[in-house]
């Protein structure tokens, strides 16, 4: 069952305080599913991050994603790997992560989201973004509402929005079809514990 809020743990948002720090906070307030995002960072780098927030998260029933990195995904006991258009193959990422491990895929347009809603290896789809982020240095065009309608119509695979969510809107992307609302920014900055206690109680 997909919980209603999926929250990304990133570094450059999360700053200054540590992804693993961030990620035990969230899982603190309630979340059950978190992703790791680091960009731009190396990868000895992504790799002591991943490590530390699967020690902080241990024992807590999280389920942890990890954002474009297949290959590290492999390496530590993570829930799935959450792949962009211009990452892996979801083909070729089943190669290196396996069977045990879910595989997400973005879209951004009608022709993406056919092409993951027929995808066999992609188990959970993200449309967006939704509304204006500010959390991507080039972030695709706005897709709205209507498209995680359309979304919710093209495919029964669980479908999350992301893209400018915060607990102000958030409930319209669930009441559009979504299974979650993903929180960025709106989870990151500032007090996190405080953020996604607001951001579940506007969820549920």
């Amino acid at each position: 069952m997909i919980p209603r809020l999926y929250a990304i743990a990133d570094a450059d948002a999360l700053h200054p305080r540590s992804v693993p720090e961030g990620a035990g906070e969230m899982a603190e307030a309630g979340l059950r599913w978190i992703q790791v995002r680091a960009k731009g960072r190396s990868g000895a780098e992504w790799y002591r991050i991943l490590e530390a927030v699967c020690r902080r998260l241990e024992g807590s029933g999280v389920e942890l994603w990890v954002d474009d990195r297949v290959d590290l995904a492999a390496l530590f006991p993570v829930a799935g790997v959450h792949l962009g258009v211009r990452d892996l193959p979801p083909e070729a990422a089943r190669r290196v992560v396996g069977a045990a491990r879910k595989i997400g895929q973005s879209t951004h347009d009608e022709r993406q989201l056919a092409a993951a809603a027929a995808d066999a290896e992609v188990e959970v789809v993200a449309v967006g973004p939704v509304f204006p982020t500010a959390s991507k240095r080039d972030p695709d065009p706005v897709v709205g509402l209507s498209f995680v309608r359309l979304a919710r119509a093209a495919t029964p695979k669980p479908l999350v929005a992301i893209g400018g969510l915060d607990a102000a809107n958030l409930g319209a992307v669930l009441a559009a079809g979504a299974d979650a609302a993903v929180v960025l920014g709106a989870a990151c900055r500032g007090d996190v514990r405080a953020n996604c206690r607001r951001l579940l109680q506007a969820a549920a």
